[in-house]
């Protein structure tokens, strides 16, 4: 390796995660590898911890070395880069008060309040922000399930790309400060989700807490809200948990609640509830508002299909992936979806859909039918506005086709388009 000359420090911003971290090269600036990356120190004593430490294996028995995160000049996915003038001076062993993220964390059950498990950090989330290094988030997805077994390939063959990017983190401000001398800590981890504390959890943040609970710890947290923030929350959460809350709580409230959002958005949460129920609750809304709401559950059964563009592109199977490259520009001309290639026969069959980034990425040579997905999830003419949002919200495509007889593709409904039609009949 050749030699490293130490970096001025940047006031960049990158993300990490811990697994993939854990077990690369260090290297010493003179390009000198000195053993592999073993745990990371931090200190708890701000909003969100920071690392303090870099520990670091070294072979044939020699000592670790606990290396202070100042020393640290670079970090990327594949090495560790140091500037250490005497390496025998940082020989030694963590602190025992020292919270480690691989020994202490990695792998803990998450627990909430009364002891009931969520879920397993699989994975922690680090940022780099002015060269300071912060923890910012736990990973509980599949997704670093699977990325820690090694079966990113099977997920993907299982799944689909889609799937390998969502994740399912957790800020670590809701997280429970780990005891103060944690030794071979052997606890779990746990979540601080506290009466005092609920006005200060963003909306999006505390509709993921609830999701995660039990009914009756769900309401009971619910319950503690005001009025705003409870309304806020209650727009974050998926349908199901929606409709478990209003169905939950008494129906005056629900419909203070429903007073409290716009129309658009007390519509959406209407229309996930039974008939009878919906037309209950309209009865003690604001008349005015009850009268805006009404109109825009007409409208969520409106027909998608008065709503798709057919300016999107269409390729046929055999075009090469360099052809799509060298002539992309006149292409994707007025075009209103870019992002995907919908690969069609002569009778414009949808036969795959091709994300534009893995042409970049493809060989010249490929064909679009060598690369494309052929398990493709698409609407229907007879399919309403609603219907059509609750599938980008299932799926979190850009974009969906809509398909009629024998899969012919008809046309399709761009991401910004639906989410924008959900609130123009206000």
């Amino acid at each position: 390796m050749n030699t490293v000359t130490e970096k001025k420090p940047e006031l960049v911003e990158a993300v990490y995660f811990l697994s993939d971290l854990i077990g690369i090269k260090v290297f010493n600036r003179d390009g000198k590898k000195i053993g592999r990356l073993q745990d990371m120190a931090i200190r708890e004593d701000e909003k969100l911890p920071v690392v303090t430490y870099f520990v670091v294996k070294r072979p044939f028995g020699e000592k670790p070395l606990l290396i202070p995160w100042a020393k640290v000049a670079e970090v990327n996915p594949w090495e560790v880069i140091v500037g250490l003038e005497s390496i025998g001076r940082y020989e030694g062993e963590p602190d025992p008060s020292q919270v480690l993220l691989n020994d202490h964390v990695l792998d803990k059950k998450v627990l909430d309040l009364d002891d009931n498990e969520v879920d397993i950090v699989y994975d922690i989330k680090l940022v780099l922000r002015n060269r300071i290094l912060y923890v910012t988030d736990v990973d509980f997805s599949r997704y670093a399930l699977f990325k820690r077994l090694g079966l990113k390939p099977v997920m993907k063959l299982l799944f689909g790309s889609t799937v390998l990017m969502k994740k399912e983190t957790l800020s670590w401000s809701y997280v429970q400060p780990l005891p103060e001398h944690i030794g071979r800590f052997r606890g779990n981890v746990k979540l601080k989700v506290l009466k005092e504390k609920l006005p200060e959890i963003h909306p999006v943040d505390l509709a993921d807490i609830l999701e995660e609970l039990t009914q009756e710890q769900r309401l009971a947290i619910f319950n503690e809200l005001d009025t705003e923030h409870a309304s806020d929350t209650l727009e974050e959460i998926e349908p199901r948990v929606q409709r478990e809350l209003i169905s939950s709580i008494k129906k005056e409230r629900a419909a203070e609640l429903l007073n409290d959002m716009t129309p658009a958005q007390a519509a959406d949460i209407l229309a996930i509830l039974p008939a009878s129920e919906a037309e209950e609750l309209l009865k003690l809304i604001d008349s005015e508002n009850a009268r805006k709401i009404g109109f825009l559950l007409e409208k969520h059964e409106e027909k998608i299909i008065n709503f798709s563009t057919s300016h999107f592109i269409k390729l046929p199977p055999g075009m090469k992936a360099g052809h799509v490259l060298l002539h992309f520009r006149e292409i994707a001309t007025d075009m209103d979806e870019i992002t995907y290639l919908y690969i069609v026969n002569e009778g414009d069959v949808l036969l795959g859909v091709v994300d534009l980034k893995e042409v970049l990425k493809a060989d010249p040579e490929e064909r679009l039918d060598e690369i494309m997905t052929t398990s493709v999830i698409s609407l229907e003419p007879a399919n309403t506005l609603l219907e059509a949002a609750e599938m980008f919200s299932r799926y979190s495509f850009r974009a969906i086709p809509i398909t009629g007889d024998n899969d012919v593709i008809l046309g399709i409904i761009p991401y910004r388009d639906i989410m924008n039609l959900k609130h123009r009949f206000v």
